[in-house]
């Protein structure tokens, strides 16, 4: 089974590759995006590895600034903490979650991130849902070894832009992933949603070094 770790490094090479466009064209396809914007990132990745690797917060900064124009943070945080909990959520609490889940995803997957060597992707196809402005882009990315992982991106069109809402790496879904460690979060922690927000990015950090420990058994 592929670790945790090796996920990250797969999923977000592409979904940060959706990110970092930050002039995206109206009229441009949620598969033109996924194509052109993946090379954009693996070429900023591949330059500045070295800088990135000696001074890996700069890495995380240069992620937050080409996530925040394009990813629909908004609603995926929703997602995550779910209806259940949002709705409890002051607006205040919202925003401090919506930060605290962008610093989780840039300490939970930049490092590994500066580990891909950028072996390639493929798009195969889009395909479409009920609504015109959700739909699937399936694609292919090869990984270190040159094994093969299929890897979906659920696209939303929001005031005419399309943003990432989600992606499922080899049958992983990362939504899903996170929506479980949140309501494993508020469990663990006696209902305590104030407490749970406020810890995200930390209980993101230790969710990390588990699986780090586990590598290693």
């Amino acid at each position: 089974m592929m670790s945790i770790k090796k996920y990250s490094q797969f999923v977000f090479v592409l979904l940060f590759a959706v990110f970092s466009t930050l002039t995206l064209a109206a009229e441009q396809t949620a598969q033109q995006v996924v194509q052109a914007t993946v090379d954009t990132l693996l070429k900023d990745l591949n330059t500045n590895r070295a800088k990135y690797a000696k001074d890996p917060e700069a890495f995380h900064k240069a992620l937050h600034t080409l996530l925040t124009p394009v990813v629909d943070v908004d609603g995926i945080a929703r997602s995550v903490m779910t209806i259940k909990y949002a709705r409890r959520a002051t607006p205040e609490q919202m925003e401090t979650f919506k930060a605290n889940f962008e610093q989780g995803l840039m300490q939970f997957y930049g490092n590994a991130l500066l580990d891909y060597e950028g072996k390639g992707m493929k798009v195969l196809k889009t395909i479409p849902s009920d609504s015109p402005d959700r739909v699937s882009v399936q694609t292919e990315v090869k990984g270190n070894d040159n094994t093969i992982y299929p890897v979906s991106y659920t696209m939303i069109k929001l005031n005419g832009k399309w943003m990432v809402r989600n992606v499922v790496v080899n049958g992983l879904n990362v939504g899903k992933l996170f929506r479980d460690q949140f309501a494993s979060e508020m469990r663990n922690n006696k209902d305590d949603l104030n407490y749970v927000i406020n810890d995200w990015a930390d209980a993101v950090e230790r969710a990390q070094e588990q699986a780090d420990s586990d590598d290693k058994k």
